[in-house]
């Protein structure tokens, strides 16, 4: 076996693609089931989603608008993911496992707070005009 090969690496092709869907799926099952942050998130993008289609703006903002949703998603399966590698690794406290731990709840938080600037500029002045402000 090569150093760049690995046994859990294999298939090429269509087979790759199949085995990588599969991942996926079982990786989104297991949020789902486990993981109660990103079951509130998916929630937040089933309701924000479609008011963010309702809005009277440009294709590129409400694009915006749902891409930094999935933004907020998107680092909090790699928070979870951070957070069960290191309690694989051990469940004992290290002060390297929590700051591995809280750099990854602070990526969340940043992107968080990207997403709600992101509605609050494209969002907000809209929803002053509809509230007549």
């Amino acid at each position: 076996m090569s150093a760049t090969s690995s046994e859990f690496k294999n298939g090429r092709g269509l087979r790759r693609l199949v085995n990588a869907l599969g991942y996926s799926w079982a990786g989104l099952r297991h949020a789902l089931r486990h993981e109660t942050a990103i079951r509130q998130e998916l929630l937040a993008l089933a309701v924000l989603v479609p008011i963010a289609a309702l809005l009277p703006v440009p294709a590129l903002e409400r694009l915006l608008l749902v891409l930094s949703m999935m933004l907020v998603l998107l680092t909090e399966f790699l928070n979870s993911a951070i957070e069960a590698t290191i309690d694989r690794i051990s469940l004992e406290r290290h002060p390297l496992s929590g700051q591995a731990k809280d750099l990854a709840s602070a990526a969340v938080g940043v992107a968080l707070l990207m997403s709600a600037a992101c509605w609050f500029v494209i969002a907000g002045p809209v929803a002053a005009r509809w509230l007549g402000l």
